[in-house]
């Protein structure tokens, strides 16, 4: 695997553990899965010890390699110095030289001179310095040379001498015993040859097998051998990874469970990923197919059986393997583990990656998958699922099956799984003759809409697909196009054809355009165009009236109350009303647009905290039977949201990512929950991570032209920016929120509430006209749609912040404190906080050090009790710059100045003129010279020279953003 430095994320701790171990002697032994990422490990240790100065010698077998005696060693050597050849004895010189030959060290020197001669060479290198042999792919390795390595490290070669050895699982597995045999013929998983004292496998505890070459890496490492697994990466760097090789945000997210953390094998699936829909699979690259390969060519041929039978079953269990005639099977599956073929969860079988299976069941032979569907069916309980394997022994047509399998698929689908009745469809339809040509039809789009609604995305469109493709009536085409839509989730702003197609086939039939219209109302506003969704939305009202389609409405009403809304209009409240009195019943994959999920959304953007979650509750009992994904995803991550807001950091953090986990599970657009779980880690996780999350949640929004996301991920990278001390990054984030938010006709402040901390990062940069007036337009809007209190004491301290930066510190600490009062009847912890924080800033800038520490210190230990992590830190900050003024006369760390004020000055102070200090602060020289006269002003001097005195000595800091 190539390396590369963005492979390392998420290897913090295993290359720590490493620069432990050898950095105090020794050895480490790594190993696992080839892709995984151990090159790359090994070349960060190796670029690591080089830059300190160390002697690196490195060996990189092949797997050619194995049957070239000492080609290893002879490699290992030809990296030494020349002098260390020449203070070898005669009896060692020789043997080297034979070496450097090509032959043979033997030359009728005595064993032990040509086993000495690697450990000599190295005693000497070690006496220059430390010396480092990084072993890679040890597997590969020749069998004479690493007998001499082993040799050289058991002689204790002294703590100088360390190595790191990594190695694949095994390359071959072959066990002793009766009933097991190796070799196979091609096509079919085989045993590949022993290497010479290579792996076998050895008993490790009762029914538990595991693969004795393990132990080649640590036979090659000096005592003490630390033994570690390169684990696969978790999602979140996996992604991250993908992102900075040019994948799409989505096409990135859906890649762990493919690849089950493996790097090169989710660089090769992400690669082979063609421009178009999310849901259609894309074939496995011959590097992805060859490295899975690998694995299965380490088992024996009797497991192949085995691992064909779980590959096609359903739900591979151990007693499934069993009833089908594999006797071997808790043998074979320990074997397979061993090889990292399957995980076993109790009874339950998984390949790891999935992706095993499906090559496992693509390499067999039509003969051997029918053998073991024949066998499958006589193993199975279920009726239905006896059925399913009957039908796939053989492609051909036959009516009597197809209709077995159509009756099937409908009682499955009456019972809800979904996913089990589209396979059951799509086989009718496949095995449906001619003369059912307008049954097949049928089939399939019922096989299109229970694999949407089951989770089963590639079944979804493909059967959708094949219903366009055929002569199909225009009801059917309509319901096909209308899967495809779904499928797209995020991303309709790229379905424009689909959406034409559909209305053009819909026709004047109100039963389909309906539905149609839902989608392009939903589709505009994701888009940033609240007039069209307003207006596609009174269409969907009147298509869905007409035909008596009440959820279709109650949908329809409920986006236009978004957008009311959204527009600052109070209407919206009547119409969600109008919404929430309709018999409408939403499925539970469209719960997320239903008249119930948008009132708990307005309940919490309204601070009425306690009525949102108790409706999101009930709504989540729902929403977990969407096998879709969308709605679960939505109501975990409103969940999550109103958990921050009553302070309830933990929870917060729980729901965001069971929300990113469940949207990477279902393929769907990762930029609404990256937003969340960046909102929940600004409460209670890190502000690094926040910034992360937020940022590749504004490339996926901008990705898929979600223009609602994208203004919401940039909030949050504002928020992380500011409170990291990035004043101008965040100020920058913010203002492009402000901009699109502008484009798009947003008005309302208490949905994304951006800017009070848009007015406090300008007040930061002196830009306190621009700062007020943003404050000034967020308070209009509100009156406009009736303040809460909520909103109220958020204007009220963002107003305090902007007071206090001007000078205003009296005006700031009334305010912050009410807003505080505010909060505290609300229940909002977190609000009344950071209320408290901002009270304190200004109580230290009135120099009243002993109410800065009682205000600062109050909401510390909120900050605490809420498990608000990152907040509590930056407290504590703020804590210790009031700690050291107790003493009468102590001199405050910055003289009541803000931090404004504070810059410039250390920047007068260290000479420069009044137009060089506006360029390097991108202020304009008017603000400077105001700032300049408050300072004078603020401090008792009258020139820059007294400045400069005053400040002599004084540690100024850089430009960040009032707490």
């Amino acid at each position: 695997m190539q390396s590369d430095a963005t492979v390392l994320r998420g290897r913090r701790e295993l290359l720590a553990a490493i620069e432990s171990r050898l950095a105090a002697g020794g050895g480490v032994a790594l190993h696992g899965a080839a892709g995984i990422g151990k090159t790359a490990v090994l070349d960060a240790v190796a670029v690591g010890a080089a830059a300190r100065g160390e002697w690196v010698l490195r060996l990189r077998p092949v797997r050619t390699e194995r049957a070239l005696p000492y080609a290893g060693l002879a490699d290992l050597v030809a990296q030494l110095p020349a002098e260390a050849a020449e203070a070898l004895p005669p009896a060692q010189r020789r043997a080297l030289a034979a070496l450097r030959q090509g032959l043979p060290p033997g030359g009728g020197s005595p064993a032990l001179a040509r086993r000495l001669v690697l450990p000599l060479l190295l005693a000497h290198c070690a006496r220059r310095g430390p010396v480092l042999l990084v072993l890679d792919d040890v597997q590969w390795l020749d069998a004479e040379s690493a007998e001499l390595i082993g040799f050289a490290m058991r002689r204790r070669p002294g703590p100088r001498v360390r190595v790191i050895a990594a190695q694949r699982r095994p390359d071959a597995v072959t066990a002793r015993g009766p009933g097991v045999r190796s070799g196979a013929r091609p096509g079919v998983l085989r045993a590949g040859g022993a290497e010479p004292g290579g792996f076998r496998v050895r008993a490790a505890g009762p029914g538990r097998l595991e693969p004795a070459g393990l132990r080649r890496a640590v036979r090659l490492c000096p005592a003490p051998v630390l033994e570690l697994a390169v684990p696969p990466l978790g999602a979140d760097d996996l992604t991250a990874l993908l992102e900075a090789r040019g994948l799409p945000c989505r096409t990135a997210s859906r890649m762990h469970e493919a690849s089950a953390g493996n790097p090169f094998l989710a660089l090769t699936l992400g690669a082979a990923v063609a421009p178009g829909p999310a849901w259609r699979p894309a074939p496995i690259p011959a590097a992805a197919r060859e490295l899975l390969r690998d694995r299965l060519l380490a088992l024996p041929a009797d497991v192949g059986a085995t691992l064909l039978a779980a590959a096609l079953a359903t739900d591979p269990t151990v007693t499934v393997l069993h009833r089908a005639g594999r006797e071997d099977a808790v043998r074979d599956l320990w074997l397979a583990t061993a090889a990292g073929v399957v995980e076993l969860d109790g009874e339950a079988i998984r390949f790891t990656p999935p992706l095993l299976a499906q090559v496992i069941a693509e390499d067999a032979t039509a003969a051997e998958r029918s053998a073991a569907h024949e066998a499958l069916a006589g193993a199975a309980v279920d009726p239905t699922e006896a059925l399913r394997h009957r039908a796939l022994r053989s492609g051909r047509p036959d009516t009597a099956v197809a209709r077995s399998l159509a009756d099937a698929a409908d009682r499955c689908a009456g019972h809800g799984a979904g996913r089990t009745a589209a396979e059951l469809y799509l086989l009718a339809a496949d095995r449906c003759p001619h003369a059912l040509a307008d049954l097949r039809l049928d089939w399939l789009v019922a096989a299109a809409r229970t694999a949407l609604t089951g989770g089963a995305a590639a079944l979804a469109g493909r059967a959708a697909e094949a219903v366009i493709a055929a002569h199909a009536p225009a009801g059917h085409r309509v319901r096909a196009r209308l899967v495809l839509l779904d499928l797209a989730g995020q991303a309709l702003a790229d379905m424009g054809e689909t959406f034409a197609a559909a209305l053009a086939e819909a026709g004047d039939d109100p039963a389909l355009v309906a539905p149609v219209r839902l989608r392009l109302t939903w589709a505009a506003f994701l888009t940033g165009d609240p007039d069209r969704a307003a207006a596609e939305a009174a269409r969907t009202v009147d298509a869905a009236r007409r035909a008596g389609d009440r959820t279709t409405e109650a949908m329809a009403l409920s986006l236009v109350a978004q957008v009311q809304r959204l527009r600052g209009e109070p209407a919206w409240f009547a119409t969600l009303t109008q919404a929430l009195r309709l018999p409408a019943a939403p499925a539970p994959d469209w719960l997320h647009l239903g008249p119930r999920y948008m009132a708990a959304r307005f309940a919490m953007m309204d601070d009425r905290l306690d009525e949102a979650r108790a409706e999101l509750l009930r709504l989540l009992v729902v929403a977990e039977h969407d096998r879709i994904g969308e709605a679960r995803v939505e109501v975990l991550r409103s969940l999550s949201e109103v958990a921050t807001r009553a302070g309830r950091c933990r929870d917060a953090l729980q729901y965001a990512h069971r929300a990113v986990a469940a949207a990477q599970h279902a393929g769907l657009s990762p930029g609404p929950t990256w937003y969340t779980a960046a909102v929940a880690e600004l409460a209670g996780g890190s502000l690094t991570a926040a910034a992360g999350f937020a940022r590749r949640g504004v490339r996926a929004s901008e990705q898929e032209g979600d223009s609602l996301y994208l203004r919401r991920n940039l909030h949050a990278l504002g928020q992380a920016e500011l409170r990291a001390g990035e004043t101008r990054n965040g100020v920058a984030a913010l203002r492009r929120l402000r901009d699109l938010e502008a484009e798009s006709g947003g008005a309302d402040p208490m949905i994304v509430r951006w800017h009070g901390d848009l007015a406090g990062g300008l007040a930061a940069l002196g830009e306190h006209a621009e700062a007020a007036a943003t404050l000034a337009q967020a308070r209009a809007a509100a009156h406009l749609l009736g303040a809460t209190p909520a909103i109220t004491g958020y204007l009220d301290r963002a107003t305090a912040v902007v007071l206090s930066e001007s000078g205003q510190a009296d005006s700031a600490v009334v305010l912050s404190a009410a807003a505080a009062q505010h909060f505290e009847q609300l229940h909002q912890p977190i609000e009344q906080a950071h209320s408290l924080l901002v009270q304190g800033g200004a109580e230290r800038r009135r120099r009243r050090y002993a109410a800065a520490r009682v205000a600062i210190g109050a909401a510390l230990a909120i900050f605490l009790a809420a498990d608000a992590k990152p907040w509590a830190e930056q407290t504590e900050r703020a804590l210790a710059r009031t700690e050291g003024n107790s003493a009468p006369g102590a001199p405050p760390p910055d003289l009541g100045l803000t931090v404004t004020e504070l810059r410039i000055a250390g920047l007068v102070r260290d000479g420069a003129s009044n137009r060089e200090i506006a360029t390097q602060l991108y202020l304009s020289v008017k603000t400077v010279e105001a700032t300049l006269t408050r300072v004078y002003r603020k401090l008792g001097v009258r020139s820059r020279t007294q400045l400069s005195s005053r400040l002599s000595g004084l540690d100024v800091p850089e430009v960040t953003t009032p707490v």
